[in-house]
């Protein structure tokens, strides 16, 4: 029965990547000096510190708004589920895959998540709808990976290597973390290793002019490990504590683009401690499935740490956060719930959970 269901979702074809449509004021610029650019250090940080740069509840807050449109969808989906408190039956948790599957959490992580479920309900055991929802709750949270690596990462500097296709807002997510880190007393480097794209680097470019952090670019067509080798040194030489370093998104699924991350990664590591590392792959939300397979071609490639997921608040299909989590055994460290930088919140797995699954 489940079988033509599940046809009519099978994994989307990859849609082809487009360029990044942010309207910027570029400006050419050359690699600014330390003493121009470097923000004062503070004496001490606490490991970890970044994270108390946001408070606990503007992130419950931004959560509930942010995640909206995957609530009311989710709430809808589930108000006949949940509505009335019932014993499940076989029928109720098809009707619940489909509502999973639909919020885009991916047929793989819908049965795995209901998989427990489906073993009480053959084995005769009661299973009410109340009880199944709190139960449901909790194997999304334990879905959900967390990691106890301090960021940014110990180490001075430190490097923060981010992927991603184009169009994901890749490079004004580096803008808005490079923000945050120099907001709490952190030096920072931009890195402009997308060297295939004029206008890549000076979006990042004009991003440094903008929250006066400097740039370290080449021309356009230059060796991005070469670019990379430049930024690292740059950092070490100016006593810099992080290095976000912005990378080429286009063709995820060509040969030569994940060669090239592969050549750049074993520049960072010949130059930086991989404990001193943060490879960060950045997600759009709204692409929906089409993110795991963006997932896939990276991380069968380069070991990935972390995940940043963008546009959440433009989507409904808030489940690709579980997804991703659940099958590449990635945390998440980021999501972006709006324009303004201070809308890139710290992921928090409860408020987002309560979100979307709301008691």
């Amino acid at each position: 029965m489940l079988k033509k269901f599940f046809k009519k979702f099978k994994k989307e074809e990859d849609v082809q990547t487009q360029e990044v449509k942010e309207s910027l004021e570029v400006q050419t610029q050359e690699v600014k000096s330390a003493e121009t650019h470097q923000p004062e250090i503070a004496e001490t940080k606490e490991k970890g510190g970044f994270f108390g740069f946001f408070k606990k509840e503007k992130i419950l807050e931004k959560f509930k708004k942010g995640l909206s449109k995957t609530k009311e969808k989710l709430s809808e989906s589930f108000a006949e589920l949940f509505e009335v408190d019932k014993i499940v039956d076989l029928q109720t948790l098809e009707d619940l895959e489909e509502k999973l599957i639909l919020a885009d959490l991916g047929v793989e992580t819908t049965l795995d998540l209901l998989e427990p479920f489906k073993d009480k309900v053959l084995k005769g055991e009661a299973l009410t709808t109340k009880q199944l929802k709190s139960f449901l709750k909790e194997q999304m949270l334990s879905f959900l990976k967390e990691t106890d690596k301090p960021f940014p990462p110990d180490g001075k500097p430190s490097v923060l290597f981010f992927l991603g296709v184009n169009g994901v807002g890749k490079t004004t997510t580096i803008a808005k973390i490079g923000k945050k880190l120099k907001d709490n007393g952190y030096s920072v480097v931009l890195v402009a290793a997308d060297t295939f794209r004029a206008a890549a680097i000076d979006q990042l470019k004009t991003w440094g002019e903008r929250i006066d952090v400097p740039v370290v670019a080449l021309q356009e067509g230059a060796d991005p490990g070469a670019v990379i080798y430049q930024g690292i040194t740059y950092a070490q030489k100016n006593n810099i504590d992080v290095a976000l370093i912005d990378t080429a998104g286009r063709l995820h699924t060509k040969y030569n683009l994940i060669e090239e991350l592969k050549k750049m990664v074993k520049v960072m590591n010949k130059l930086i401690p991989e404990k001193y590392q943060e490879i960060i792959l950045v997600l759009d939300a709204t692409t929906g499935q089409n993110a795991l397979s963006q997932a896939q071609h990276f991380s069968s490639a380069i070991p990935i740490h972390s995940v940043i997921i963008t546009k959440m608040d433009g989507t409904a299909k808030g489940g690709i956060a579980i997804a991703v989590s659940h099958k590449f055994n990635l945390p998440i460290r980021f999501i972006g719930l709006g324009e303004k930088a201070e809308d890139l919140v710290p992921f928090d797995k409860k408020a987002f959970v309560s979100a979307i699954l709301p008691d």
